[in-house]
């Protein structure tokens, strides 16, 4: 689940200035639309979307086709959608700072996303009382209400950006993404989460990547499938089960460490690896040996304890919001140079 972020080195609003390049480069045909506070919501009653009307046939995507070979047709690229997790960058260290979420929004549009769709997601009322109630240590050391929900300045920004924002009460943005990924690549798109949580992991593949922010250098940072593989050796979809054993000490979801000392990650990967996910493990221990002597009783008694951890840890992909198309549209970019600019600015100390 997301950390607060460090503090960040100052974007000057010269940072901005290749969005207004790109902006001037595709001419629009309509004067420039400033959203104002007429959310429209999407099918749920307990979810609030705050969505741009389409642009302009000229700024939309034309799907490009990669020529194919011989005789072989074309076959069209896939265009991206990106997904932003805004709560994490609304930080300086502990505390809330719309200069660091300013900052890092400019870099976001202008080296990341540029004029690909963007939604961005917040934290709903509640969010993570489900989890709590699994297990009461889950986010335990951070205050209730503390870094949950929508500032409406924060959300002013993102409208005048044209960038439509959804919360829904009762799930933390983490479960809301994952259920608008699944419907983004039932839709043809690749995903790109922006995101410094690691939960995100568990999503990615061939389709999906993550592209986090990183506080020491100052700018964004793509992680694919071959970092993840790279990193752990082993595929993203043992991820979660990866992570039960090892546990989240940031989310205070405690791995299994603390009960079995011996058993640690290589051991973990080496079982997971051969049987695919926790639960074929755990359902093949139970019936006959899967290793070593220590490795088979660890599972056979704390079997209940991982599975409650995968309960915590996984990410949710049946939250009651649904995808609207004109997410889909690229985004109009004719704000952006002088509603970031004017933000830094009233914000640069915040």
């Amino acid at each position: 689940m997301p950390l607060p972020l460090p503090a960040v080195g100052t974007v000057p609003a010269s940072a901005i200035a290749p969005v207004a390049a790109a902006a001037a480069a595709a001419p629009l045909r309509y004067r420039p639309i400033r959203l104002r506070a007429s959310p429209s919501t999407v099918s749920s009653p307990s979810t609030s979307a705050i969505s741009s009307p389409p642009p302009p046939p000229s700024a939309r995507h034309s799907r490009k086709h990669l020529a194919g070979r011989g005789d072989a047709p074309a076959r069209p690229s896939k265009g991206r959608v990106f997904f932003l997790d805004v709560n994490p960058i609304c930080f300086r260290g502990s505390q809330r700072s719309l200069s660091a979420f300013a900052r890092w929004l400019a870099l976001f549009f202008t080296h990341v996303s540029l004029r690909d769709p963007v939604v961005a997601v917040f934290d709903g009322a509640g969010g993570n009382e489900y989890r709590r109630r699994l297990l009461p240590s889950y986010k335990a050391h951070r205050t209730r209400g503390v870094g949950t929900g929508a500032d409406s300045r924060v959300v002013d920004v993102l409208r005048e950006c044209n960038v439509p924002v959804v919360q829904v009460d009762g799930y933390e943005a983490d479960d809301v993404v994952a259920t608008l990924t699944e419907q983004v690549l039932q839709k043809g798109y690749r995903v790109v989460i922006a995101s410094p949580d690691k939960d995100f992991k568990q999503l990615i593949s061939e389709d999906v990547q993550l592209v986090m922010p990183i506080p020491e250098i100052g700018r964004w940072s793509f992680y694919t499938l071959r970092h993840y593989v790279a990193q752990y050796k082993c595929d993203p979809t043992v991820d979660l089960s990866l992570r039960c054993f090892m546990g989240d000490e940031a989310d205070g979801v405690p791995g299994i460490q603390h009960l079995a000392p011996g058993f640690g990650r290589k051991t973990a990967v080496k079982l997971l690896n051969k049987h695919g996910s926790l639960e074929n493990l755990l359902n093949t221990a139970a019936v006959r040996t899967v290793g070593k002597e220590y490795a088979q009783d660890v599972l056979v008694k704390h079997a209940d304890y991982l599975r409650k951890n995968y309960e915590v840890l996984s990410l949710k992909r049946d939250v009651n919001v649904q995808l609207d198309d004109r997410w889909l549209s690229a985004r109009d970019t004719c704000n952006d140079t002088s509603v970031l600019s004017d933000f830094i600015l009233k914000f640069s100390k915040g």
